[in-house]
């Protein structure tokens, strides 16, 4: 294989159908992304469209002492500066990124009521537990009432956080006291989802908000609606529908997709979908008709974060992450991509065009010119789930000779839950987060981070997520994982518990007394969520502080690609952790800007942004701020050990 194709990608089988790709004279992202150079201005952040009268390029500063004619070049037609222009883009951009995991949540909340109501066949009430531990947190009254009833009025309240216009939404008392108190002080506590977005919109609209520091501030409030609100409301309320995740053994890569049946990729966000499909593909009425027509059965996989949902909740395996979707198709052997929302390429239809894949869209909110659209209805949901897999069964006997399925896949434990952690470290009547503390506290566990994310097809796929997780359990950090940067260290082996062999000395002998792997897949990218749950956790158990920012933990998104992805790394800050993306940066074209986003924040909200596309250094960066968090904490000392006599131990008692 060619030196330049190796480089594309860490993953064999991504070489592999890269190279049958250019074979087959399948367009593909990889191959796009080389010819589409990324504009420099616009990659600044400091290209501004947001009327006729520009676009309007405005170069970033290259020294602190201009004049007043090099800063007059500096200026849009209208006036504004790089730092108004940049601060904007930057606010756009977390408004998207909210607003696509809030509307996503919003559907969840659709789905959940119609449960409630006995409207939605197929669907139940899987988790009691958790739908009572939420009704307290919505002050929903419990009683003798069912079920569904407690629902009925969660599932209202939880609507009603989208276009609240004052207050704070319900699930901010889940913060920290301490945490709480700042987001008051500094008047970013999200009011509700929808109207932070909608502010955000205005606020960046042509001569409206031209502080960056006053855009930056709304763009803070309305990631935190992102976190706290919609992607925690979605989260939640998807397990209580669908079973809240327990670990399960699965396996990863486009090797999964089988020869000899009918293969179905499921690709998107949308996890009601999903769950009906999981649930329809072992129909026998399906499957025998699947045998009519040559094959041996259905063989249902997912794609993106819908293949978290469906992995942690059914154990199907996952065909691959984002920049797999086009090469899926390239096997040849994939007969449709069932596709919702977000993360969607346009040109999987193209690259379908050369194979037989059906590619089917089920979103009305999301179409592709020249697929087929199936509208998935949740009032008729089981019947839309077969009505999509009979599309893709009749579509077998159209598949070609042009067929290889990479012999590449590996083994993996997912469905990390919150809870899941909990009961781990305590079982079913001592569950707390005491222990990890402990172990934090006594040096075993360095600290915790959070490794997230997309892939870029600017970077070597998956590359750069490998070597980082790699790094942070070499030096004992335990790594939490969701969306497509959990599939990459999941195809490197690391989410079995074998992997702790990889980890530090402290970080392997807890991961092997508990008989876990030294990287939990914990969901998809609104189950970042989870993450601020846990974190909440650490900090309610004792030992670590009383905020979030105390904690001796930090994120990262090495290979960030959508909005999504900037709306969670700023509520991660907004919560007061140090978070560090990789690839590139959205607001080079402000030094005042990056300087505020990079340093000041810290005074402000006890977190603060970084970047570092180096994978080591990036690692670097995040062990040197949980170094700094432990110092803080007093726990860079070695503690002497007593032995304690009877004498004493009568002492405590006594206490």
């Amino acid at each position: 294989m060619a030196e330049e194709e190796r480089k594309l990608s860490i993953d064999p089988a991504t070489n592999e159908m890269i190279a049958k790709a250019r074979v087959d004279g399948a367009s593909i992202a990889f191959d796009r992304a080389e010819k589409m150079k990324p504009c420099p201005i616009g990659q600044e952040g400091s290209c501004c469209r947001m009327c006729s009268m520009g676009p309007c390029r405005v170069p970033a500063a290259r020294n602190r002492d201009e004049t007043p004619e090099e800063k007059a070049r500096r200026t849009g037609v209208c006036g504004a500066t790089a730092e108004t222009i940049v601060a904007r883009n930057f606010t756009r951009m977390i408004a998207a990124g909210s607003a696509a995991h809030s509307d996503h949540a919003r559907k969840v909340v659709e789905a959940f009521l119609l449960t409630a109501e006995g409207k939605a066949p197929g669907f139940i009430i899987k988790d009691e537990q958790k739908l009572l531990a939420l009704a307290l947190d919505f002050g929903v009254e419990i009683g003798n009432r069912t079920n569904e009833a407690i629902a009925i009025d969660i599932g209202k309240l939880a609507m009603q956080e989208f276009g609240q216009q004052n207050g704070e939404l319900r699930l901010t008392r889940r913060a920290p006291l301490k945490r709480r108190e700042l987001w008051r002080k500094l008047e970013v506590a999200p009011r509700g989802i929808d109207r932070e977005v909608v502010e955000s919109m205005h606020r960046t609209h042509m001569g409206v908000d031209q502080d960056y520091r006053s855009l930056l501030a709304q763009s803070m409030r309305t990631a935190l609606a992102d976190g706290w609100g919609g992607s925690m409301i979605a989260t939640e309320l998807q397990d209580i529908m669908f079973g809240t995740p327990a670990p399960v053994f699965s396996q990863i890569n486009l090797g999964v997709l089988k020869a000899d049946e009918v293969n179905v990729i499921i690709h998107g966000h949308e996890p009601a979908l999903a769950e009906m499909l999981a649930v329809a593909a072992q129909d026998p009425e399906l499957i025998d008709y699947a045998k009519s027509k040559g094959a041996k059965g259905i063989n249902l996989a997912g794609m993106c974060c819908t293949a978290n949902e469906i992995l942690m909740r059914h154990g199907l395996p996952i065909a691959g992450n984002f920049l797999q979707q086009e090469l899926a198709i390239v096997t040849g052997a994939l007969e449709a991509l069932v596709v919702d929302v977000q993360c969607i390429m346009q040109g999987i239809q193209d690259v379908a065009e050369c194979y037989h894949t059906k590619i089917i869209t089920t979103d009305p909110r999301a179409h592709i010119t020249g697929a087929m659209h199936i509208d998935f209805d949740e009032h008729h949901a089981p019947e839309t789930a077969g009505k999509i897999l009979r599309a893709a069964i009749d579509n077998f006997p159209n598949r070609g000779k042009n067929v290889r399925i990479p012999d590449v896949k590996t083994d993996l434990i997912a469905g990390f839950s919150h809870e899941t952690i909990n009961y781990l470290q305590g079982g079913l009547f001592r569950a707390s987060y005491r222990p990890l503390n402990e172990n934090i506290i006594n040096g075993r566990i360095r600290g915790v981070a959070g490794v997230v994310g997309c892939n870029n097809a600017r970077v070597t796929h998956d590359d750069v997520h490998v070597r980082l997780v790699r790094e942070l359990i070499k030096n004992d950090v335990l790594v939490l994982q969701t969306g497509c940067s959990a599939m990459a260290c999941a195809k490197a082996g690391l989410m079995l518990p074998e992997a702790a062999a990889e980890a530090g000395p402290g970080l392997r002998s807890v991961c092997e007394a508990l008989g876990i792997p030294p990287v939990l897949h914990m969901g998809s990218c609104v189950d970042n969520a989870r993450i601020l749950i846990a974190a909440t956790a650490m900090v309610k158990d004792g030992g670590l502080g009383d905020d979030l920012s105390d904690l001796p933990v930090a994120g990262a998104a090495p290979e960030w690609m959508s909005e999504k992805a900037l709306s969670i790394g700023q509520y991660f800050v907004g919560s007061g952790v140090y978070t560090v993306f990789g690839v590139n940066w959205p607001t080079t074209g402000s030094r005042e800007v990056t300087d505020y986003l990079f340093k000041e924040y810290e005074a402000v909200y006890g977190g603060m942004w970084g970047f570092e596309s180096d994978p080591i250094r990036m690692a670097k960066l995040m062990i040197d701020h949980i170094d700094k968090k432990r110092k803080l904490l007093g726990l860079d000392k070695a503690r002497e050990r007593v032995l304690f006599d009877m004498e004493m131990r009568r002492s405590m008692e006594a206490v």
